[in-house]
């Protein structure tokens, strides 16, 4: 399985002919998933337009990624600002290459004043759903923060881990310590997509990551514009060096 994380450039406002550039450029390279960054549509750093903005489950954006995803044969995981009927929501869907939705998730652990003022929390545990022959779980920005959650996916099977966020500058102990100890103390792989630049005042840190359960790096990006692909073979699986954490937790069960 080939997988590709976009690391989206601040400033560029056409973000549905961004995801079909995207969508498009990773299908081109035999990639069978593309994962954005949090709140891709509308954007991150909207705190007067989230609300305004924000769209049911089956609402434009939604039709729009499913026709992109059938478009370019790829499964697109996406963040973005939910209308539920009980709140507001900071989501995250899965949609298959043939345009239906795989999995949806409402982010649990909402972070500072701006997330806290116009989303609701999750309520409903992550799920794992299936892929192309591997295990996928879905977290969100600073749910990754928490091992709980990393944790919790992994007892459940979890073998990727995909994690799209807005992690500002300041933070880099997140892409650079955090994901690859999730990584490797879960013995799973974790996609962790973010942004670069400013929006709207807040600067973004870049250094999203595909991490390989060895606690290394795959592939890693800067602080700019970047389209991240690699290649997920059983071999990153195996190996004397890969953490035991799971097997040997009392209760636990090897996988």
């Amino acid at each position: 399985m080939k997988i590709a994380v976009s690391q989206w450039q601040c400033g560029v406002e056409d973000r549905l002919s961004r995801i079909a550039r995207d969508a498009r450029q990773a299908s081109l390279s035999g990639c069978d998933l593309l994962l954005l960054p949090e709140l891709a549509l509308p954007g991150y750093n909207r705190p007067d337009g989230h609300r305004e903005q924000a769209q049911p489950l089956n609402g434009i954006w939604a039709t729009y990624v499913a026709e992109q995803a059938r478009n370019n044969r790829i499964a697109i995981v996406y963040g973005w600002a939910e209308r539920g009927t009980d709140g507001i929501y900071n989501s995250a869907s899965v949609i298959a290459p043939d345009g239906t939705r795989l999995a949806h998730y409402r982010k649990i652990q909402l972070f500072g004043a701006m997330e806290q003022a116009n989303f609701s929390h999750g309520q409903q545990a992550p799920v794992v759903f299936r892929y192309r022959g591997r295990n996928f779980g879905l977290l969100i920005c600073y749910d990754i923060e928490f091992p709980e959650h990393a944790r919790a996916l992994a007892r459940q099977g979890t073998e990727i881990l995909l994690v799209p966020t807005a992690n500002p500058i300041g933070y880099a102990h997140v892409p650079d310590l955090l994901v690859p100890a999730r990584a490797y103390e879960n013995r799973m792989v974790v996609a962790y997509a973010n942004y670069s630049g400013e929006e709207h005042g807040l600067c973004f840190g870049g250094l999203s990551i595909i991490c390989s359960p060895d606690g290394q790096p795959v592939a890693k990006a800067g602080l700019g514009d970047a389209l991240l692909i690699a290649e997920i073979g059983d071999n990153l699986f195996e190996g004397e060096y890969l953490s035991t954490q799971i097997a040997d937790l009392r209760g636990g069960q090897a996988r």
